[in-house]
C-alpha cells in the first residue's frame, strides 16, 4: 500500500484532511497489510521458542511490548534460556539494537513538521521504530504532506503494535507448540521480507550492490568471525559498495 492508494472514506469532511484526527486514522487502516501479517507470523514463531524457554504470556506480552523490535526479544529469550546474568544480557540486547539508532536517524527528519512537531511527539513515535514500520514509512511518508506525516506514522505503528500484541497472545494461548525449525522460519520471516524490501526501494546501484555483497559475506565472514560476523558483513561489504558506486559514477561523467 502506498500513499496514493488510500482511498478517501466517504462522508469525510474535507477541512478535515490536513488535521492529525484523520491522518491518524489513515495510518491505521494502512497497518492491515501485508508486512503486519508477515509480522504476526514471525511472533507466532517467537511464542513457540518463548514457550519452550518457560515463558510466561504475561513475560512475553511485556516483551513484546517494552522491546517490540523481534531480534532483540530473540536475543533475551536467548540469554535467559542459556541463564545469561542481567549484565550480559543486556549488552547482548542493546548491541542487536544498535542497528535502530541509524534507522531512527534517517526517519525523525522526514516526520518532523518544523517547529510544530514537539520533542515529546518524536520520541513516542521512536518506539514504533523497526524493521516493518521504518521501511512502510520510508516508502510512503515522503510523498505525503509534511503535517501528515507524524500522525500518519503514529496510527500505523500503533495499530501494528497493537495488532501484533493481541495476535501474540492468542497464539500462546490457543496455538500448539510449533516445531523448532519451523518456529525458527518464522521468526526470519520479518529480515527476509526487510531485505527484499530494501532491495526494491533501492535508489542507485551502489544500495543494491550492498545488500547483495551483504549476503555473501554474511556467512563467510560467520565462519571465521562468528562475534563480528554482522559488523564486518556491514563495514566491509557497504565500504566496497560504496567505492565501486563511486567510481563508476565519476568514471560515467567523464
Amino acid at each position: 500500500m502506498t500513499s496514493s492508494d488510500m482511498d478517501i472514506d466517504e462522508g469525510e469532511d474535507p477541512s478535515e484532511f490536513e488535521g492529525g484526527a484523520y491522518w491518524f486514522r489513515q495510518g491505521a487502516k494502512g497497518a492491515f497489510c501485508l508486512p503486519t501479517l508477515i509480522l504476526m507470523m514471525a511472533f507466532v514463531g517467537f511464542t513457540s521458542l518463548a514457550r519452550e524457554v518457560g515463558l510466561t504470556l504475561t513475560e512475553v506480552l511485556l516483551m513484546s511490548l517494552f522491546m517490540w523490535a523481534l531480534p532483540s526479544i530473540v536475543v533475551l529469550t536467548g540469554a535467559m534460556s542459556a541463564g545469561a546474568g542481567l549484565i550480559s544480557a543486556a549488552i547482548a540486547v542493546a548491541l542487536s539494537a544498535v542497528r535502530l539508532m541509524p534507522m531512527t536517524v534517517a526517519l525523525m527528519p522526514v516526520l518532523r513538521d518544523g517547529k510544530r512537531t514537539k520533542t515529546w511527539h518524536m520520541l513516542i513515535v521512536s518506539h514504533f521504530v523497526a524493521v516493518t514500520a521504518w521501511v512502510f514509512a520510508m516508502r510512503n511518508l515522503p510523498s505525503m504532506p509534511r503535517a501528515a506525516r507524524l500522525p500518519f506514522f503514529a496510527g500505523f505503528g500503533s495499530t501494528v503494535h497493537f495488532v501484533v500484541l493481541c495476535s501474540t497472545a492468542l497464539s500462546y494461548m490457543v496455538l500448539p507448540a510449533v516445531e523448532g525449525p519451523i518456529a525458527a522460519g518464522l521468526v526470519l520471516l520479518t529480515p527476509i521480507y526487510f531485505m527484499f524490501s530494501m532491495y526494491q526501494a533501492s535508489r542507485t546501484s551502489g544500495d543494491k550492490a550492498a545488500l547483495i555483497l551483504g549476503l555473501i559475506l554474511g556467512p563467510v565472514f560467520y565462519h571465521f568471525f562468528p562475534g563480528a560476523d554482522l559488523l564486518l558483513t556491514g563495514f566491509v561489504g557497504g565500504t566496497v559498495a560504496f567505492v565501486g558506486w563511486l567510481f563508476a559514477t565519476r568514471r560515467a561523467e567523464l
